[in-house]
């Protein structure tokens, strides 16, 4: 008897429906597994038979084939196992109604005693199925709330294979998850362990960190260690604007794909933040493998990517973010296909500023040779600077600071003048297509949008000339400058602008650091 279920596979940050046909004949002993299955897939067939066995049902004693279909694409992974399940039980009359499993997608690894383990990428799978129409989802309970988040679409959790037997016998056995997407997304938005009133003073660090997140910019944060460059760093994502419901959909969808989201999870209502170490992989960075995962930059999507100790890292694992930073996506291609993972993040770098720590240090005396200084700058490639665009001197908080019971600002107090300096920008922004922050602005943008008066220009020129700032400088002093002015909400970028945005560009001095 050939009966048919239907399963899900993703791919990069979607998913596509997998029809799963079990054929069982008369003749012949053996069990076959086709449709490029890898070895996990071809495994499932010895994970269903126990399963099936230690509840009270039988295998076929005659010859069994399931086809994954379309055959072309790779199946990989153990989340069909419970389609696989179902339809062998529906083959071998132990089911009393097949045609009800086409209005169901299935998804789940089976253990040898049929418990219902969780799997990746529940989200896409049920964006998937509600397109094409199915009638319902049956996924482990464990990603039963995350699937939940797809509207008009039944979904039900399950933990064991008896309960998923029971339904298809009694539809009326179990109850569909449901989630309300709105009100779990806005509880958990603004509920940040950490805050920006924690921090002793460093106002000017504060200020640089408000002005990267209203224009959504790079930085790089350069001092001593135990300058607190780590801990303003990690407070940066409690001033950003808070994500749409758009942006936590596709923030979710790659989180669960990766495997990343906690057991019963919903939506993911905070912009991430995520730190790879300094010995990470190109490959683990921008994503890839031999099935294309998401890399951490791809996690960062919508949020911040922190590389601490910035010339730790090996320059080729720098040299791959290049691009993504210019497209906001990364395409992984191999063979027979192509995939894209989003990658629009901001990126904030940390560094010392010489191998001992302590160049430029107020109190203490750098220990460096001659050279070492500009020779440990030089492992972070000019191409990556050209894409930061403030560079942020990170001094020591002295004692009395440390020890004061001052109050400083909170970061909600921040949050809102970054917030109304991003709605200034969707308004200048609403007809370019992918721009969204100033930082996005491209060269012709630049020209239109960030005109200064004659004082300003006099005030630029001056800097270039006498700071000897470099080339790549200008058009990032503009982009900084049209930030601040946003802050202050001022129509036109006054001279006072330009000379703040001057000063976060240490790094391209003519002979920092010599």
């Amino acid at each position: 008897m050939l009966v048919k279920t239907f399963g899900s596979a993703v791919y990069g940050v979607e998913a596509i429906t997998i029809t799963v046909e079990v054929n069982v004949t008369g003749q012949g002993q053996h069990y076959y597994i086709v449709g490029l299955p890898d070895i996990a897939v071809k495994e499932s067939l010895q994970r269903v038979e126990s399963s099936i066995k230690s509840n009270g049902y039988t295998m076929p004693r005659t010859k069994l084939v399931v086809n994954l279909a379309p055959a072309d694409i790779r199946k990989t992974g153990s989340a069909f196992d419970l389609a696989i399940a179902v339809g062998t039980l529906a083959a071998t009359d132990q089911l009393d109604d097949p045609e009800i499993l086409s209005r169901y997608v299935i998804m789940g690894e089976l253990s040898l005693d049929g418990e219902v383990k969780p799997i990746k990428g529940a989200l896409p799978i049920a964006i998937q199925a509600h397109k094409e129409g199915f009638d319902g989802l049956i996924v482990p309970a464990a990603n039963a709330r995350e699937a939940a988040l797809v509207n008009k679409l039944n979904v039900f959790g399950v933990t064991h294979l008896k309960e998923v037997i029971a339904f298809f016998k009694d539809p009326d056995s179990l109850q569909a998850t449901v989630v309300d997407t709105k009100e779990a997304f806005a509880q958990a938005q603004s509920d940040f362990d950490i805050d920006f009133c924690d921090v002793k003073s460093q106002e000017n660090i504060k200020r640089a960190l408000e002005i990267t997140a209203a224009g959504g910019h790079n930085a790089i944060l350069i001092g001593p260690p135990g300058a607190g460059k780590t801990m303003l760093a990690k407070r940066l994502p409690t001033i950003l604007p808070p994500l749409s419901l758009a942006e936590a959909l596709e923030t979710t969808k790659i989180h669960s794909v990766a495997g990343k989201l906690p057991e019963n999870s919903t939506l993911v209502s905070k912009r991430p933040f995520r730190s790879p170490h300094h010995t990470v992989s190109d490959v683990a960075l921008v994503g890839g493998g031999g099935n294309p995962q998401p890399g951490e930059i791809s996690l960062a999507h919508n949020g911040v990517l922190f590389l601490d100790e910035l010339p730790e890292f090996k320059r080729t694992v720098l040299e791959v973010m290049r691009q993504p930073m210019e497209e906001r996506k990364v395409t992984i291609s191999r063979a027979k296909i192509a995939l894209d993972f989003p990658a629009s993040f901001m990126l904030i770098a940390s560094m010392n500023p010489c191998p001992c720590g302590y160049f430029n240090h107020p109190e203490r005396q750098c220990t460096c040779p001659p050279g070492a200084v500009q020779k440990y700058l030089n492992k972070i490639s000019g191409p990556l600077l050209d894409r930061i665009d403030l560079h942020v001197e990170v001094t020591p908080v002295a004692f009395q600071e440390l020890s004061s019971a001052n109050q400083y600002e909170k970061s909600v107090c921040i949050r809102e003048r970054v917030i109304r300096a991003r709605e200034l920008q969707a308004i200048r922004y609403r007809m370019a297509d992918g721009v969204y922050a100033n930082a996005q602005m491209s060269s012709k943008m630049i020209k239109e949008i960030c005109q200064l008066s004659a004082a300003g220009q006099t005030l630029l020129k001056m800097a270039m000339e006498k700071l000897n700032l470099s080339a790549r400088a200008y058009d990032r002093i503009l982009k900084v400058s049209r930030t601040i002015a946003d802050l202050a909400a001022s129509a036109d970028i006054r001279p006072e602008h330009v000379a703040e945005a001057i000063q976060y560009r240490s790094l391209d001095r003519e002979g920092w650091g010599a």
